[in-house]
C-alpha cells in the first residue's frame, strides 16, 4: 500500500512538473514523425496480465515491398535516437503508473509474445508491477545479457522494499545521463529474448 501511494503521488507530481517537457516532445514528434505521437504496445504486467504501455514514438512505420516492417535501424529517426538516449520517450509511462499498471520502480515490462519464452523461475519477475526504472536498468540497461537481466528482475521481485526502491531511483539519473546501454551491442535497439528466428529484434523492449 505504501509503494502504491508513493507511485501515485510520484506520477501526479511528475506529470505536473514535466508537463512543459511532455508538450515540447509531443510537438517535436508530431512534426518529425507525424501522427500518432504516442506509441502503444501490449506488455506483460503484474501476474502476467496484459496492459498497453504508452511511450513517445521514436520510429517510423516504414515497410518493405512484402509489407513487413523494416529493421529497427532503418526506422529509428535522429529524433528517436535522442529521445531514447535521454529516456524522454519513457515519460508518458507516468500515466501507466497513475493507472496502477506500472510502478516507478520494477522490472521493465516486456511484450506479451514473450510469455512463452520465460523459464519457470523467470516468471517470478511478474510478482511485482513493472517499472519505469529498475534494478537491471541501473546496472547497465541493454548492455546486460538477457539471462542476467531476468535474474536481476527475479532478485528484485524477492527483495524489494522502500529502501531498495529509493536506491534505484537515486541511481537512475546517473544511468540516464551516462547514456550507457541505450542499445545492445551491434543492435539499433535490443535483440529479442530467445528469438524464434536468428535475425529477430524488438522495437521497444527496454
Amino acid at each position: 500500500m505504501l509503494k502504491r501511494a508513493i507511485d501515485s503521488i510520484g506520477a501526479i507530481v511528475g506529470l505536473v512538473l514535466l508537463s512543459p517537457v511532455l508538450a515540447v516532445v509531443a510537438i517535436r514528434v508530431r512534426r518529425d514523425l507525424g501522427s500518432p505521437v504516442l506509441f502503444r504496445q501490449e506488455r506483460l504486467g503484474l501476474q502476467e496480465q496484459s496492459f498497453k504501455i504508452v511511450k513517445f514514438r521514436t520510429m517510423t512505420d516504414e515497410r518493405g515491398p512484402d509489407g513487413t516492417l523494416l529493421r529497427d535501424a532503418d526506422r529509428l529517426t535522429p529524433l528517436g535516437q535522442r529521445l531514447r538516449a535521454s529516456s524522454l520517450d519513457e515519460l508518458p509511462e507516468l500515466w501507466n503508473v497513475l493507472r496502477g499498471e506500472m510502478s516507478l520502480v520494477g522490472p521493465r515490462p516486456l511484450p506479451i509474445d514473450y510469455r512463452d519464452r520465460f523459464r519457470a523461475d523467470e516468471r517470478a519477475r511478474h510478482r511485482v508491477r513493472p517499472g519505469i526504472t529498475g534494478w537491471a536498468q541501473v546496472k547497465g540497461r541493454n548492455n546486460v545479457a538477457w539471462d542476467a537481466r531476468l535474474a536481476m528482475d527475479v532478485w528484485y521481485a524477492g527483495h524489494h522494499d522502500w529502501w531498495l526502491d529509493l536506491r534505484i531511483l537515486a541511481r537512475t539519473p546517473g544511468a540516464v545521463l551516462s547514456r550507457r546501454g541505450v542499445s545492445a551491442e551491434g543492435q539499433a535497439t535490443m535483440h529479442a529474448l530467445r528469438p524464434e528466428t536468428a535475425d529477430q529484434v524488438d522495437d521497444d523492449d527496454r
